[in-house]
């Protein structure tokens, strides 16, 4: 299918590099924008929103997966290791891994302002 969609040159001039790749970011972006927020941290979205409350150290260092995130993490790898992961399964997992790597940041940096003011 062809869609033809205008947009600000700002955003064509940063997309115009990754023009092999604007399925995958449209992909991303919808499933960002179709998360739901009331079932946890499934995205970058709720993550983001998260930090900008200016949580405590220590509220940092207690964030953890919701169960049905964790569940669904544990399905990918389950998935990876019996039959291997689709490419929509690898943009998925990339994602996660992303959201971890921002998360784990935010940890070691809340673990240094507790250890400093100890």
């Amino acid at each position: 299918m062809q869609i033809t969609v205008e947009i600000p040159d700002d955003i064509a001039q940063r997309l115009e590099p990754l023009k092999d790749k604007l399925p995958q970011i449209l992909a991303l972006g919808l499933q960002e924008i179709t998360a739901n927020p009331t079932t946890g941290f499934s995205g970058l979205t709720e993550v983001l929103e998260f930090f900008a409350k200016l949580p405590s150290p220590q509220e940092i260092l207690a964030l953890r997966p919701a169960p049905n995130l964790q569940t669904e993490i544990e399905n990918l790898l389950d998935k990876n290791r019996t039959e291997g992961l689709n490419e929509r399964d690898r943009r998925l997992w990339q994602h996660y891994e992303f959201v971890e790597h921002l998360v784990r940041i935010a940890k070691a940096q809340a673990l240094l302002k507790l250890q400093q003011s100890a």
